[in-house]
């Protein structure tokens, strides 16, 4: 137990361990720690590894674990950067380096063209390397370009939102057939992010967020409207639909369609942006510095710098409390307008 002291474990996860990791305590942990530090991971990352893949623990650390970082070693990823992704995705040390891992980047580089395409989607998404290249990667592409995919837009696919490619391919479709029928343009950004958006959702999960949102007063069409002009709006969590929709329309008394036409709305903090800038906004309002009939949503989605310059930078000499707004500490009551648009 002290070298897992010595990692950082400490009082109730200390005391979990023999029943949480039998199998960490019945190996040669000495052995795999020793392997790990000998290869950069820090022990608070040897701690991450241990916590959600204890098995690595069993493996022989020199025939099993050390080729596989050779191989990351060999694709041109610095030691740090190994650690780094191993650390988030340690389940692609125990994924078979000869029958999965070398078969995905030799096919990951028939894709994408070079070496430095490979490590660009790498980094972005280790876990691509455990995609299933004969059932998921090669038939979900060939769906993409049999829909009239562009090669350039299948690689932004790698590029900025790989995930949907580690599905299977008969969900994949039915995926890109929906986008299809939504109206989305193939040959648009907006396909791909769309796809992104719609393959974080099972089945049963996209209906509630359909129905969360129907809760509070947007049509079916009002809310396929919105995920046509977002479709990132419907990578939200049905918990953090329904928050942002009862501060919009409750405390902002705006009417659905103005969140439907501007789901953008949807996508920014609560806590950290929407309602500090709304109590910046409460406030002025209140002292009669800016009119009540001010565009609210277009001053939510302005960029940070040109908020604090209209808002807060012009106005704290005259009324210093903006501050305090800005930084959450004046508690937001309401503002004395509905929104619209």
């Amino acid at each position: 137990m002290e070298l897992f002291k010595s990692l950082g474990f400490s009082g109730a996860s200390l005391a979990k361990m023999p029943t949480k990791f039998p199998t960490v305590l019945e190996s040669d942990a000495y052995t795999a720690v020793d392997f790990f530090r000998a290869n950069g991971f820090s022990d608070m990352r040897i701690k991450t590894l241990t916590m959600k893949c204890p098995e690595l623990y069993t493996y022989n650390a020199q025939k099993i674990l050390k080729p596989k970082l050779g191989f990351f070693k060999s694709l041109g990823l610095p030691d740090l950067e190994i650690t780094k992704l191993l650390s988030a995705s340690p389940n692609v040390l125990r994924t078979s380096l000869e029958k999965q891992i070398i078969p995905c980047v030799q096919e990951l580089r028939r894709i994408l063209g070079t070496d430095e395409n490979v490590l660009k989607v790498i980094k972005a998404y280790f876990e691509v390397i455990r995609i299933n290249v004969v059932e998921m990667l090669q038939p979900n592409i060939a769906t993409l370009i049999s829909h009239g995919v562009p090669q350039s837009l299948v690689f932004k696919l790698f590029f900025i939102r790989p995930r949907p490619l580690n599905i299977y391919s008969n969900r994949f479709s039915e995926i890109v057939s929906d986008v299809m029928k939504l109206g989305f343009e193939p040959n648009c950004l907006q396909f791909i992010v769309a796809i992104g958006s719609m393959a974080q959702n099972s089945k049963t999960l996209w209906e509630l967020k359909v129905q969360a949102f129907r809760s509070f007063g947007l049509s079916e069409d009002e809310i396929y409207a919105a995920f046509k002009r977002q479709p990132l709006c419907m990578a939200l969590s049905e918990k953090k639909i329904k928050k942002m929709m009862d501060f919009f329309m409750n405390k902002l008394k705006m009417k659905p369609s103005v969140i439907s036409n501007c789901p953008n709305l949807l996508l920014h903090s609560l806590q950290k942006r929407i309602i500090p800038r709304c109590s910046v906004l409460q406030l002025l309002m209140l002292k009669g510095l800016i009119k009540e009939d001010t565009n609210v949503v277009y001053m939510v989605t302005k960029a940070e710098k040109n908020f604090m310059e209209r808002f807060v930078s012009k106005y704290q000499s005259e009324v210093p409390d903006v501050v305090r707004a800005h930084q959450g500490k004046i508690e937001f009551q309401g503002l004395p307008v509905a929104m619209e648009m």
